[in-house]
């Protein structure tokens, strides 16, 4: 079932809104989400949104029944409180009662009538957020949008400064190697200012979800876009999480291999071993060696390695080290049976 969304909070307005307010608050949000000004994936349906959200109550009418019966209303043509009011040039109805309807706006429609018309932000737009995303929108149709919102087109000015981009803020995301082998999701609670609709800084908290990939790499980043502090005139930081690998008391990486150290006697080095172990991921492995074993021998066994994210079915190598304990001292029969048996 779907979730009915709640128009005043998309615009982040109180519902005693004032025209003036209502008018603030779009204008802001767009210039946020615009897709030609924002990237992000997530620009061009919240651009939507907030763009459903004003027509609505910007309208008399709609908002009247909103107020009353939710998004549902519109939806199954419930008429205005007071349907003998005349309604605005954009809302036409079908009659009262039963199978009354509104005609929503479009996006690029509600731009034109706020904004007029001229260059889209005195730039070509660029795919994949054209115009053409937008019903009916052109590239002449959004040029005022810059002005009204304090920009120079083209330029990416505010009329009170440079509209810059503040810096990344990076974090460590400590993973045991144990994550990075078998994947893993963590949840990062974070508090950030975001302004309301007067433009002042208000806290709010968010959970990020971050989906650890198996055989992801010390370093690897992860980026949330613009989830900094909201400041006028600055585009917010990006929030940018590294991965930082803890040590593990038996294994260390190395590239997509693992290297496991194994003491053993000398004895063993001469004659042969067998070396068990349990995997990253739970696994009881028994490897035999049947090799004479000097200190910078290593034993391979292939695909036991950390999974290599690029190819989910392939893995890299276990690296077997061996540590050899020496005898601290031996009697001459000893050394003696040595030499016989050695030369």
């Amino acid at each position: 079932m779907e979730m009915e969304v709640d128009y005043y909070k998309v615009l982040g307005v109180g519902r005693a809104a004032t025209d003036d307010e209502l008018k603030k608050a779009y204008r802001r949000l767009v210039m946020k989400y615009h897709p030609d000004k924002n990237p992000s994936p997530q620009a061009g349906p919240l651009f939507k949104q907030v763009s459903a959200a004003y027509d609505v109550l910007s309208d008399p009418d709609k908002r009247a029944v909103y107020d009353q019966y939710g998004e549902e209303g519109l939806k199954a043509g419930v008429a205005p409180p007071s349907p003998s009011a005349a309604p605005p040039p954009h809302a036409h109805a079908h009659g009262a009662g039963p199978g009354f309807r509104f005609n929503p706006r479009t996006a690029d429609e509600i731009f034109k009538e706020m904004f007029g018309a001229g260059s889209y932000f005195g730039q070509p737009p660029r795919s994949p957020a054209t115009p053409q995303s937008v019903p009916g929108a052109t590239a002449s149709s959004y040029a005022a949008a810059a002005a009204a919102a304090g920009f120079s087109p083209g330029s990416g000015e505010a009329s009170g400064g440079s509209m810059r981009k503040a810096a990344a803020i990076e974090r460590q995301l400590a993973c045991s190697l144990e994550d990075l082998h078998k994947g893993a999701t963590k949840k990062m609670k974070i508090s950030r200012d975001v302004l309301d609709s007067a433009g002042k800084p208000m806290s709010v908290e968010e959970i990020l979800t971050i989906d650890i990939k198996p055989g992801w790499k010390k370093g690897t980043k992860i980026t949330f876009p613009e989830k900094g502090n909201e400041t006028r005139n600055v585009i917010p930081s990006d929030l940018v999480f590294i991965i930082e690998e803890r040590a593990h008391p038996k294994f260390k990486r190395d590239g997509n291999d693992l290297v496991y150290t194994h003491k053993i006697s000398l004895v063993d080095a001469l004659t042969g071993c067998a070396v068990q172990l349990m995997t990253l991921d739970g696994r009881n492995l028994t490897v035999p060696v049947k090799s004479v074993i000097n200190p910078t021998y290593e034993e391979v066994v292939p695909g036991e390695g950390m999974p290599i994210t690029r190819e989910p079915s392939k893995k890299g190598n276990l690296r077997i080290k061996f540590q050899i304990k020496f005898p601290t001292n031996l009697t001459a029969d000893q050394k003696a049976g040595v030499q016989q048996l050695l030369s």
